[in-house]
């Protein structure tokens, strides 16, 4: 299996540690996003996954669009607490401002890798 960086297209990277969601277009890096991650008894899960589906009505609280994750119930979203950004302040999944969570959703289709580490 090839390393997760030499994947050709697009894909996503996820530091916990540094509250930051990277897209990446092959080697390129795209841009850069804040972010906040799960608290201590919640915390994000760490590992590989993909992109499986993109909802644009999500519950309120999870602002304007949810793009789940191959981890069941988890996901990366929008927010309705702009001020948890750059914290650790979710349930475990990954939250966005609501302009960039609509940005990357355009940005990247199903099956996009994600890669979460600390």
């Amino acid at each position: 299996m090839r390393d997760w960086r030499q994947c050709y297209g697009k894909r996503i990277d996820v530091s916990i540690k540094q509250h930051q969601l990277k897209l990446y277009d092959g080697a390129k890096l795209v841009k850069t996003y804040p972010i906040a991650v799960g608290k201590m008894i919640t915390p994000t899960p760490t590992g590989k996954f993909k992109i499986i589906n993109k909802d644009t009505t999500p519950p309120a609280v999870f602002g304007p669009l949810w793009m789940g994750l191959s981890k069941p119930t988890y996901g990366i979203h929008g927010t309705n607490d702009p001020a948890s950004i750059g914290r650790d302040m979710s349930h475990g999944c990954v939250r966005m401002d609501n302009e960039d969570i609509l940005e990357l959703s355009s940005a990247v289709p199903i099956g996009t890798p994600v890669y979460i580490h600390k």
